[in-house]
């Protein structure tokens, strides 16, 4: 599948910590990838792992690129798997998803003519590949025949959650696209990103792309992308869904649609901690916290951060000693649902049937 690449010859494919493999290089080194019925790019540098996935795509096999400190439990591989990729696991068991070549690649011609992204632009990438908004934005990038880098300097694109992009902003001096993702885009990064066309997209793991927008215009649902709104709550049918996905996939997320396709989302509240892009689930850490001796209740609720847009805040009361606790949270979940504040509290607010009120937990935070 010689087709995927978008770039040939001397052309720069991949510019990573100051060494450079051009798309002869890329498609020669895919090409020698030893055949396998599966192969694993979780713990390679960014350049072998999307050798990887491309080889993976031309054998017509699958490739894992997952957190190799939180990887998903796997039955079975799906037939027609390409990706094994997985879902954050804020508890430490992140859910394994599967996705074919087409659920990314048949999207690739509408994002470009939405990103306006062309084979002449060096796109940064911010985050590791097993966050797949980082996976996408550089196997998309191949496909188009741009580059793919690491070099601040030189990017002229990236794909980034707005709290990384209030960050590059003044240190990128070429950069002219910013493709947002993972979590709404505020009004400070937009702001400060004046002089640089953003685009922002909203999607699921499972489900890739839903809806994207050029600030600041709205954002409308993409081309073959159905949506609806049951009872507030946003589901979706998609042919860019994971393998397994219900024909229609409830987000979550509370949303309202008009009859023009111009969507609006607005989050699911409380209950869901954006840390750098990775969405934590109150509930989850919780239900953690909760089965840790010494610990009668918990509530989790985000805090904002400059760099990383929330952290975890957790409010507990307590029988035993926070440090014990401290060290089982540690062990139990994972980094970006471990808390960073801990504050102790006699007794939690609940409400009449006896649930934690999430909302007055944060009246208790100082």
């Amino acid at each position: 599948m010689t087709e995927l690449l978008g770039g040939t010859g001397e052309r720069p494919a991949i510019v990573w910590r100051g060494q450079t493999l051009t798309y002869s290089d890329f498609d020669a080194a895919v090409q020698a990838w030893p055949a396998a019925p599966v192969h694993d790019g979780s713990s390679l540098d960014v350049p072998t792992a999307l050798v990887s996935a491309f080889a993976a795509a031309r054998q017509g096999v699958s490739v894992h690129i997952e957190d190799p400190e939180a990887r998903p439990h796997r039955d079975t591989i799906e037939n027609d798997a390409w990706l094994l990729v997985a879902t954050s696991g804020s508890t430490g068991r992140p859910r394994p998803l599967a996705r074919t070549a087409s659920s990314w690649f048949d999207s690739f011609a509408e994002f470009t003519s939405i990103t306006g992204l062309t084979a002449e632009d060096r796109v940064l990438i911010t985050g590791p590949l097993h966050a797949t908004m980082h996976l996408f934005a550089a196997v998309h990038a191949l496909w188009l025949g741009a580059c793919v880098t690491d070099d601040e300097e030189t990017a002229t694109a990236t794909h980034a959650v707005p709290a990384v992009l209030r960050r590059l902003v003044g240190r990128t001096p070429h950069l002219r696209t910013a493709v947002v993702a993972g979590i709404a885009l505020d009004a400070g990064a937009q702001e400060l990103a004046t002089g640089i066309d953003v685009i922002e997209y909203y999607g699921a793991a499972e489900l890739s792309l839903v809806a994207a927008r050029r600030v600041p215009e709205p954002l409308r649902l993409l081309s073959g992308v159905d949506a609806e709104i049951r009872d507030g709550l946003l589901f979706v049918h998609s042919p860019y869904a994971v393998l397994g996905t219900p024909e229609w996939f409830g987000v979550g997320d509370l949303a309202e649609l008009s009859p023009g396709g111009e969507l609006i989302v607005h989050g699911r509240g409380d209950a869901a901690i954006d840390v750098g892009g990775t969405t934590v689930l109150a509930e989850d850490v919780e239900s953690a916290l909760e089965s840790i001796d010494g610990v009668r209740a918990a509530a989790a609720v985000g805090t904002p951060h400059d760099v990383l847009g929330e952290t975890v805040t957790a409010v507990v009361e307590l029988d035993g000693e926070l440090d014990g606790v401290k060290f089982e949270a540690r062990r139990r979940l994972q980094r970006e649902a471990v808390p960073r504040r801990w504050i102790v509290v006699d007794e939690l607010p609940r409400t009449g049937s006896g649930k934690i009120a999430r909302g007055r937990v944060k009246d208790l935070l100082p």
